[in-house]
């Protein structure tokens, strides 16, 4: 039998490999101007944000370049939300979200985020938006190249 060649050695091996960490946080409210509607435009309403954010590096007692403060994380979408201006569409407040994370935290490989306003429909728990993006995604939209 023929031994791996290199580069198919290393492909077997980083498929062997887990997905490394995952912070998530569910249910952080904020209070944002979001929305299409006139009495939307009227104050700042509660959206709910669960994020699940991946990352392979190995968390460090030392330093925390290497992984994600989820306490860092929340404080720092909360204040980007209750400063910002008015947004219509929750789809837009999503990559917002996206591209603020893959600015701030270098060591962010993929993430997840669903976005919901609640209460906004009698008869339902909640309608929202969800989001997944890989920092190749967040590249290609750096770059323009995103496609639609």
């Amino acid at each position: 039998m023929k031994p791996f060649e290199e580069p198919l050695a290393a492909l077997v091996q980083s498929s062997l490999r887990g997905k490394g960490w995952r912070v998530f946080i569910d249910e952080l409210v904020v209070q944002t101007r979001i929305g299409i509607h006139a009495h939307e435009h009227l104050a700042p309403q509660p959206v709910v944000i669960d994020a699940s954010l991946a990352y392979r590096c190995e968390p460090s007692e030392e330093g925390s370049h290497a992984m994600i403060d989820y306490e860092r994380y929340c404080n720092r979408v909360s204040e980007f939300l209750s400063t910002k201006p008015h947004t219509r569409l929750l789809e837009t407040l999503a990559v917002e979200i996206a591209l603020l994370s893959f600015d701030e935290w270098p060591a962010l490989d993929a993430l997840t985020l669903s976005l919901h306003k609640p209460k906004i429909r009698e008869g339902t728990r909640r309608i929202g938006v969800e989001l997944d993006w890989t920092r190749s995604d967040f590249d290609a939209r750096r770059a323009g190249s995103f496609s639609r």
